[in-house]
């Protein structure tokens, strides 16, 4: 069972304030790549994604998992990135309205190597790979329930 603050909100999932901030930083981080702001020779011909990024609780510190688009060097471009940390941070601080900026750390994103990970792991058992192809009842359209002539 869960554990749960006096406040009645599971201890450990982010608040509210923490999701909506996080996705004002990583669209402000989406926006300042995209742009290619940055000279950097380790970002000139890479596109950079920002699938998500995680505040700390009192909103210090965002934590932002970047990867590049086709795999190519993460840990070349996080630490790139981190080359260039109070510049980003001044940037995203003009795009969002707070009164302090957070601080960013850069990580590599490996959810998407994760999923891969599970979807291989569900196909390989013979049972799971059946269930799985087989499709859903919900996708005929001409049910029984359908047909009013």
């Amino acid at each position: 069972m869960a554990r749960t603050a006096a406040n009645g909100k599971k201890i450990g999932t982010p608040g509210q304030r923490q999701l909506r901030v996080g996705e004002l930083v990583r669209h402000a981080l989406s926006e300042i790549l995209a742009r290619g702001d940055l000279r950097e020779p380790d970002l000139e011909r890479v596109v950079v994604t920002v699938p998500e990024v995680r505040l700390s609780p009192d909103l210090k510190i965002a934590t932002a998992y970047v990867m590049p688009l086709g795999g190519q060097n993460p840990e070349g471009v996080v630490a790139a990135l981190d080359r260039h940390r109070k510049f980003l941070r001044g940037e995203v601080a003009h795009r969002i309205n707070m009164k302090f900026a957070p601080d960013l750390r850069f990580r590599v994103d490996t959810s998407f190597e994760e999923g891969s990970k599970i979807d291989a792991l569900l196909r390989s058992n013979p049972i799971v790979r059946q269930d799985i192809d087989a499709p859903s009842p919900d996708a005929d359209e001409d049910g029984p329930d359908d047909a009013r002539d």
